[in-house]
């Protein structure tokens, strides 16, 4: 094993509980304020895939180092990719993205390029979750063509995961730069499990579920 994916490992051993719960049947509950339809499920992806596409997009902006900055256009596009995708199934013409996930605004927050990708690293490993239920969602609404369009946004999510892995072995020098990559990949974790349980709690709905 790399030292890439002893990386990878370790986050997902960090924050097993979390990711565990975002990946639950209550994440798509959470996500659209408790109303699970075709239309709220696909606004509140719009809204995540568009955050993405401009995180990813202010990144490339304001980012020194080279492989990083084509990385972070490369994701960038892809989530501008998705965000459309989203648009074109939704019965509008015109949508507005309602909010910034909290996921979003903890990495605009970042800026060096260790941190930077660690979060890459966490906000992937999360996002994966939320995209296995928006699929399961869609396969138990016998919409197989839609659920197929989201296992695509998952393969994306597989490739960008490659990607931020190499960029981990190439802007991280030493331990330190490890362990603060570390803890910024946690943070991302963190940040979209925290509004999963506001959300939920709002509500009144236990966030602790039987996964």
């Amino acid at each position: 094993m790399t030292d890439s994916e002893t990386f990878v490992e370790a986050v997902r051993d960090d924050n097993q509980t979390p990711l565990s719960r975002l990946g639950s049947s209550k994440s798509l509950y959470a996500d659209t304020g408790g109303d699970i339809d075709t239309e709220p499920v696909l606004e509140a992806t719009a809204d995540a895939e568009h955050a993405a596409w401009q995180t990813f997009l202010e990144w490339a902006d304001t980012e020194a180092d080279d492989e990083a900055r084509d990385a972070f256009e490369a994701i960038a596009a892809d989530e501008q990719r998705h965000y459309e995708t989203v648009v074109d199934h939704l019965d509008t013409d015109a949508y507005e993205p309602n909010e910034i996930p909290a996921l979003h605004e903890y990495l605009r927050g970042l800026e060096s390029t260790v941190e930077r990708v660690g979060a890459l690293v966490g906000r992937i490993l999360a996002s994966k979750r939320s995209k296995e239920q928006v699929v399961g969602y869609f396969v138990g609404d016998a919409d197989p063509q839609t659920a197929g369009v989201f296992r695509e946004f998952g393969g994306d999510l597989d490739e960008q995961l490659e990607r931020a892995t190499d960029l981990l072995e190439d802007v991280c020098e030493s331990d330190d730069d490890l362990e603060r990559a570390r803890e910024a990949a946690t943070g991302a974790i963190e940040a979209a499990y925290g509004e999963y349980v506001e959300n939920l709690e709002s509500m009144g709905a236990n966030p602790k579920p039987v996964c």
